[in-house]
């Protein structure tokens, strides 16, 4: 992680749970006590008005505010409703990043605003799933590096198969992910559930040919069920 990007989330951390001990600070950023008083240090040198108190822990002045985003509060509701989704969704590189950006846009608007929000609408904690965010961490990486893969997979009438895909787009559907990919066993595109993968493991990189790619899968895309 970027030092800008730790000064800001230790910024973030000391402005909603002051006051805060560097112990605790420590914990919750998974650095040493020691590298929190060196950015400590690096805040106060770029003046950002923070202060310790013996006893009690970090604090900044009681004026001091970042920025608000020009966001109305419906606006705001929508975007961190899309990154928890995001958060408790995906794989770990993604939840990561969201997570990253939630707190920068909660750090960002005012707390009285921030208070209230998602209130009514909730996403199911990501620890919830930790089996298909493997899944999908693993399926997400060897898209972006076109690899091919090699699935267990059941069906709905609880056949098993295994399949080599070259992997072209995960696809999330309201509860559960797909995979578009092409088959090397029917020699044409197909989809797999995620939740219904027994084990999956990366094959070599495979190039993308005229057929074999996004677009033409999308092109070819049909109301069809899930295999």
């Amino acid at each position: 992680m970027r030092k800008a990007e730790r000064l800001f989330q230790l910024t973030h951390l000391i402005r909603n749970r002051q006051p805060i001990t560097a112990q605790a600070i420590a914990d919750e950023l998974h650095i040493s006590v020691r590298s929190v008083y060196r950015y400590i240090d690096d805040l106060s040198t770029s003046g950002i008005p923070i202060y310790g108190t013996t006893g009690l822990g970090y604090q900044l002045d009681e004026h001091f505010e970042l920025p608000p985003l020009n966001l109305t509060e419906n606006e705001l509701e929508a975007l961190l409703l899309g990154v928890n989704m995001v958060r408790g969704w995906t794989g770990d590189t993604l939840s990561h990043a969201a997570k990253s950006l939630a707190m920068k846009i909660e750090a960002a608007v005012p707390k009285s605003l921030n208070d209230g929000l998602l209130t009514t609408v909730h996403v199911a904690n990501e620890s919830d799933r930790s089996e298909e965010r493997s899944k999908w961490q693993l399926i997400h990486q060897s898209i972006k590096k076109q690899q091919g893969l090699f699935i267990d997979y059941s069906d709905q009438y609880q056949q098993t198969s295994q399949r080599q895909v070259y992997p072209l787009g995960l696809f999330y559907w309201g509860g559960k992910w797909t995979l578009g990919c092409w088959c090397t066993l029917r020699k044409g595109y197909r989809d797999f559930r995620l939740d219904r993968m027994l084990q999956i493991s990366q094959l070599p990189r495979f190039e993308k040919t005229t057929l074999i790619n996004f677009d033409s899968y999308v092109a070819s895309f049909s109301d069809k069920d899930c295999y």
